[in-house]
């Protein structure tokens, strides 16, 4: 399989800390930014540097630690915005504007012509300071398809070396931007990024699809986390590149690692069937599963937890069978006759139908009770 040519940027720090509540300290985000190093991110989205001193103190103590990926931030296209990226030494920053009829009404009550000439300024603005620009479009999904080329068209001609196209209100389904992103990369013969929301849960499978049709510069965050219904998962994008796109060059073996750390600084629980670092991603009870993952693991996981960092587990309850439960059995350190591990089976089966927890300690204590009736 030839590899996919793209790149992701990751935008926690950013996107993600606009999540209803959440905000990182500056530790906090030079821990997740050293993180997602590790992990090889090409591109990490520091933060909005306009929003505050101590926001624009962030993102310039991030552009300033040495890592490998290069850092970006975000700018409106207004000079004041502009200039404070520029005084924080990122690598890029992405200029961005509303480019929908619905958002232009509404946001800034003038032409739209006139809102694209006075952006592309900014751009000007930008390169003349020798810095990369992402020229973005915001509400790119529900924007006329003329006008957006028109866009798209201005910024690569004013020197922006990435386009972005982003889904801000997670409306697109896989084969709209399939066709979308189809046709401005056509369109447009600059490198195109696709940021994408997770309003319909479309997400992760819009950004892998907006890959399959060009897109280069792919935007994520940590456990999906952002507005509303958050963004694309960095886990899951990264494990569908590996799987399916032939890329190799990130370490996965940290994500589960720094799923645990954005939860706990960012106070966003994450679901049990999170896919790829859910607490369930590799956890099994149905007796027919663990019994074919105890002859492969291949049998019932498309990836290994290993790849990822995560830790396989078998749960006891409703649906569990005698070889998994003689294997759990065995890992506690005991060794069950026939009669033993059938009269403990339909134990802990009972237990599953009334909803009961089975901890290692509740199955112990019944593995003890059993042997001493017998």
């Amino acid at each position: 399989m030839k590899p996919w040519n793209v790149e992701i940027c990751d935008v926690t720090l950013r996107d993600g800390e606009q999540t209803p509540g959440v905000s990182f300290s500056c530790e906090e985000k030079q821990e997740i930014a050293s993180k997602l190093d590790e992990i090889g991110v090409d591109v990490i989205e520091a933060g909005f540097p306009i929003v505050s001193p101590y926001e624009k103190h962030c993102v310039k103590t991030i552009a300033g630690i040495g890592l490998d990926a290069r850092i970006c931030c975000l700018a409106r296209a207004r000079k004041s915005d502009v200039e404070a990226a520029l005084d924080c030494g990122v690598d890029m920053v992405s200029i961005f504007i509303a480019t929908s009829d619905l958002h232009i009404k509404h946001k800034y009550r003038k032409p739209k012509e006139q809102v694209l000439d006075e952006a592309l300024l900014m751009v000007d603005l930008a390169k003349d300071h020798g810095i990369d620009v992402r020229f973005a479009a915001e509400d790119a999904s529900r924007t006329d398809m003329e006008f957006l080329i028109q866009v798209y068209q201005g910024g690569a001609e004013r020197g922006a070396n990435l386009l972005s196209f982003a889904d801000t209100v997670g409306c697109l389904v896989p084969m709209q931007m399939f066709r979308i992103m189809s046709r401005l990369v056509s369109a447009v013969r600059k490198p195109f990024c696709a940021h994408c929301h997770n309003d319909m849960g479309c997400a992760t499978a819009n950004t892998i699809t907006a890959a399959e049709a060009g897109a280069f510069q792919l935007h994520t965050t940590v456990n999906g986390i952002g507005e509303r219904a958050g963004n694309a998962a960095l886990e899951e994008v990264l494990v569908a590149l590996r799987m399916n796109g032939g890329i190799e060059r990130y370490d996965l073996s940290h994500l589960s690692g720094i799923s645990m750390m954005v939860q706990e600084y960012s106070g966003i629980t994450l679901q049990k069937t999170k896919a790829v670092v859910g607490e369930h991603a590799f956890s099994h009870e149905s007796g027919i599963h663990i019994a074919a993952i105890l002859e492969d693991p291949k049998t019932y996981e498309y990836f290994l937890p290993e790849m990822v960092g995560g830790q396989r587990r078998f749960i006891l309850g409703k649906h569990t069978g005698k070889k998994a439960l003689e294997h759990i059995v065995a890992t506690l350190g005991y060794s069950l006759n026939e009669q033993q591990i059938c009269k403990v089976l339909d134990e802990v089966k009972e237990l599953g139908e009334s909803k009961c927890g089975i901890t290692p300690e509740t199955l112990t204590a019944l593995i003890r009770h059993v042997r001493k009736e017998q």
